[in-house]
């Protein structure tokens, strides 16, 4: 089969960017920076999903070994004026999820959430085991005003580096040091405000593991999701979207994130996944169930739920 050489343009959906901007008074926001990192924030008490800033090169990732970027991690939490979270939450331990999620916590003060291959990340860039919480799934925790409910979930297929993390991992290291590890669904639920959504890091899922949850809002990953068959992106919907009854979707991990932050986004090439796939079916699908479909802007707070 010929390779597709290129990658989408994101300049289609133009008119998908529009989740609403938060408004000063908003009770609750949301920040995409990237992939699945999105910064909680009722500007009191914070949380961040992830928090991967390096974004280290196709090349250097392919050939050589990664590590935290402590210049790229400041200048992203300083542009999204992050001085301190209650915790940062990868949703799994892939380097574009994890690789910098240490290094986060430590700057911020969090607690570092996941299971254990995410403690052995923090293990391996020197935080104690008194900032490393391993989630139960199903069980919530309180993590300053909210309370977050990991559960247990799989990686969208295929998943290149597959397996848990048994040891602390200590920088620099190749990327397949960061393998998945436990995958997570989180639901997020902000007391003060009411207000809850889900976040999906991969499109993946293990069937009937939402049923009987609900959520809002759903921040969906579609990494990888158009190189699927369109059955897989009926059922990834069906096993989100619809069953926690949410009315509006926001999509992320669309990005390459082998360019850095600094640079205008673009969609993942062709090689990897097929955004012009995914948005065509999520497309039917948003409509068919009179839910609104929306790509996140970077940098920008939002407000989902207005």
């Amino acid at each position: 089969m010929r390779l597709k050489l290129g990658r989408p343009d994101i300049g289609r959906y133009a008119d998908r960017f529009d989740v609403t901007p938060a408004a000063p008074g908003a009770p609750l926001s949301v920040t995409w920076l990237g992939v699945t990192s999105m910064l909680i924030d009722d500007g009191s008490s914070a949380l961040m999903t992830d928090g991967y800033f390096s974004r280290p090169s196709l090349t250097q990732v392919a050939l050589g070994k990664v590590s935290p970027s402590a210049a790229r991690i400041d200048a992203c939490l300083s542009r999204a004026g992050v001085h301190e979270l209650a915790a940062v939450i990868p949703l799994h331990s892939h380097i574009d999820h994890a690789l910098d999620s240490a290094v986060v916590a430590d700057r911020t003060g969090a607690s570092l959430v996941g299971g254990e291959s995410t403690a052995n990340v923090g293990r391996g860039q020197g935080l104690s085991d008194d900032r490393l919480i391993v989630a139960a799934s199903g069980t919530p925790m309180t993590l300053g005003a909210y309370d977050v409910t990991l559960i247990e979930s799989r990686h969208c297929p295929p998943d290149r580096f597959p397996g848990v993390i048994s040891a602390a991992v200590i920088p620099p290291v190749r990327a397949s040091a960061y393998k998945c590890g436990e995958a997570w669904s989180a639901l997020v639920a902000h007391r003060p405000s009411g207000r809850n959504l889900l976040i999906m890091g991969s499109a993946g899922f293990i069937p009937g593991a939402l049923a009987g949850r609900s959520a809002d809002v759903v921040y969906l990953g579609i990494g990888q999701l158009g190189i699927q068959p369109r059955p897989y992106l009926v059922d990834y919907w069906n096993e989100t979207v619809r069953a926690v009854g949410a009315s509006t979707v926001v999509l992320t991990h669309w990005d390459d994130f082998f360019l850095p932050l600094s640079k205008p986004l673009r969609a993942l090439p062709y090689a990897g996944d097929d955004l012009n796939v995914t948005m065509r079916v999520l497309s039917e699908l948003a409509e068919c169930d009179g839910v609104g479909l929306h790509l996140p802007t970077v940098w920008r707070r939002e407000d989902p739920w207005a």
